[in-house]
């Protein structure tokens, strides 16, 4: 155990000796450097908005989960772990692995042959421009409240573990991250992602394999957690039979359907941060399989993002407690978690290493929200709404401006974070108010022609207005809680599952009344944008092993057998 935790009160838990300040001095000049070098590939807007469509498989699946691997998820997850057990983990699986092989499957030839640019420039060519402005300006607003997340995640580390003032680590980060992308665009975004992932990993494993070598194993470790909190910490479904069993406070039906059906569904299929990645795809079937490669290690996650709060549950001698909680009393949060156990572990070097996987995982998350945003305004809002005359050179310049613009409205979001409980709380929240409702629009949008423009306008907007209803509902009368979720015995975190499950049937009920009641349209204009009038393009001739489908398969049953072992 390093024994640099020093005293309780003292201004940082460890300090950087030199060997450390050598690592993550030379990481910030390396991605500064990639970000340089790309400047000159990144001069027409395919190139800056979408990296030339020339990504391999490895390379955009890697950045697409990297891009989902930010800071947040470390330090997020990690907390939530320590807060309700195993159960964060199900955010891995069956929260992401089912939705990433439908994306890859089902929904990828759509968006990959339509050539958008965007999930909101999918929602023009099938719905419209007041489907494509709406879904834009609420993606707009969403991603740049998803950066003062990440930037708050990050401030948080360097302030915890290293004692440095929190706006000096939100600065020099954010700004580090705003000149590569506004060199590069989304092309240094990705070669970026890719370093990150490999960083990410480095760091991130060194807490999992001391800390259950501290614990005495894997078993040991459930024992500690049994006896300093419950049994059903350390159990995925056992416990999910009512509200009141589990320490989530939700039942097997919220993960099931507002979670795996509903939440990500909308998160893996319609959110352009990480869509974006598989749109630049170099053909059809690096389109198909990044998604899969990156299913492929989404499985393995959890063992450097809830492994961390887990053992920090069984091993940390003090108690953490709610952000909000924290704040008052001065005391550690649930989201500290991650950089205490790395305190706890990491001496010279290894501590450089570990800091650096973090503000790694932060770039990642934060020049993942940036660009999308980026994209978005540009192609969704900027070229339809404001200017549409303007040269590829003017939307080029306008993509830079926008990246330095965004990274400051984001600075600005960061202090809404210390309101919530834990940051995942406050993401779920933002999931079940912009995601939900636009991945039923999208879904009926492909899979039933009969849905009309208005069907697809008003039933996004409604879904949208039906979420953020009943969360204003429950802020204002917390009993109403019992509604919402359908049991007194609800928590906070089963309201977003709920929340986000009415919000996608509002979504699909209005959309289908107002398709039925409209005139539908004809059928030659849905080509290439529905199914059963779109030929779906073939990944051609290839071995079976160089299938998606089979790749697809393999990673469903591992799924399937890791969701039996933990049960």
């Amino acid at each position: 155990m390093n024994l640099a935790l020093v005293v309780s009160g003292s201004s940082s838990l460890v300090h950087l000796h030199t060997v450390d300040m050598v690592i993550v001095v030379f990481y910030f000049a390396l991605v500064l450097a990639i970000g340089v070098y790309l400047k000159g590939r990144a001069n027409t807007g395919e190139d800056f908005f979408m990296a030339g469509r020339e990504m391999t498989a490895w390379v955009a699946g890697l950045s697409f989960l990297s891009a989902n691997l930010g800071a947040l998820e470390l330090m997020g997850w990690a907390g939530s772990a320590y807060q309700y057990g195993i159960l964060a983990t199900h955010w891995y699986w069956i929260g992401a692995i089912p939705a990433m092989l439908f994306l890859a499957l089902v929904m990828m030839p759509f968006y990959y042959i339509s050539k958008t640019h965007s999930v909101p420039g999918y929602l023009k060519l099938r719905f419209g421009e007041p489907a494509r402005a709406l879904s834009a300006v609420s993606f707009a607003f969403m991603t740049v409240l998803m950066s003062g997340v990440n930037m708050f995640a990050m401030a948080k580390v360097m302030q915890i573990v290293l004692g440095w003032d929190i706006n000096f680590s939100i600065w020099v980060s954010s700004l580090t991250v705003a000149v590569y992308v506004t060199l590069g665009g989304l092309r240094s975004a990705i070669f970026n992602e890719v370093l990150q992932f490999f960083l990410i990993w480095a760091g991130a494993l060194l807490i999992p394999i001391l800390g259950l070598y501290e614990a005495g194993g894997w078993g040991n470790l459930k024992i500690l957690i049994a006896q300093r909190a419950s049994e059903q910490y350390v159990h995925l479904w056992a416990g999910l039979g009512h509200f009141s069993t589990n320490p989530m406070g939700i039942h097997w039906t919220g993960i099931v359907f507002g979670l795996g059906a509903v939440i990500s569904m909308g998160y893996w299929t319609t959110d352009f941060l990480v869509v974006q990645r598989i749109l630049a795809a170099k053909d059809i079937r690096s389109a198909e399989m990044a998604p899969i490669i990156g299913a492929g290690f989404k499985m393995l996650v959890p063992i450097i993002v809830i492994l961390p709060g887990l053992l920090g549950l069984g091993l940390l001698p003090m108690k953490l407690v709610p952000e909000s909680v924290a704040t008052v009393t001065h005391g550690y949060s649930y989201n500290d978690v991650l950089p205490l156990m790395l305190a706890r572990y990491c001496g010279p070097g290894l501590l450089g290493l570990g800091v650096t996987a973090l503000i790694a995982g932060f770039m990642s998350g934060m020049a993942g929200n940036v660009s999308a945003f980026t994209t978005v305004w540009t192609y969704d809002i900027y070229r339809p709404l404001i200017n549409s005359k303007g040269s590829d050179h003017h939307y080029v310049n306008m993509g830079r401006w926008t990246t330095i613009i965004g990274v400051l409205i984001s600075v600005g979001t960061a202090y809404l974070v210390m309101r919530s409980a834990s940051i995942m709380d406050y993401v779920q929240a933002l999931f079940s108010f912009f995601i939900a409702p636009l991945f039923g629009t999208v879904v009926l949008g492909m899979l039933w022609k009969r849905a009309t423009n208005a069907g697809g306008f008003w039933g996004l907007l409604c879904g949208t207005l039906s979420s953020v209803s009943m969360w204003t509902w429950v802020k204002i009368d917390p009993t109403a809680l019992r509604y919402v979720a359908l049991s007194p015995d609800a928590k906070v975190l089963a309201q977003d599952m709920y929340q986000a499950l009415w919000s996608f049937l509002v979504c699909v009920i209005v959309t289908v009344v107002v398709s039925l009641a409209g005139k539908p349209q004809p059928d030659s204009a849905l080509a290439g944008l529905v199914y059963g009038e779109t030929q779906i393009p073939s990944v051609g001739d290839v071995p079976l092993y160089q299938k998606p489908l089979f790749w697809a398969a393999i990673v469903g049953i591992i799924f399937v057998v890791l969701n039996i072992i933990f049960w």
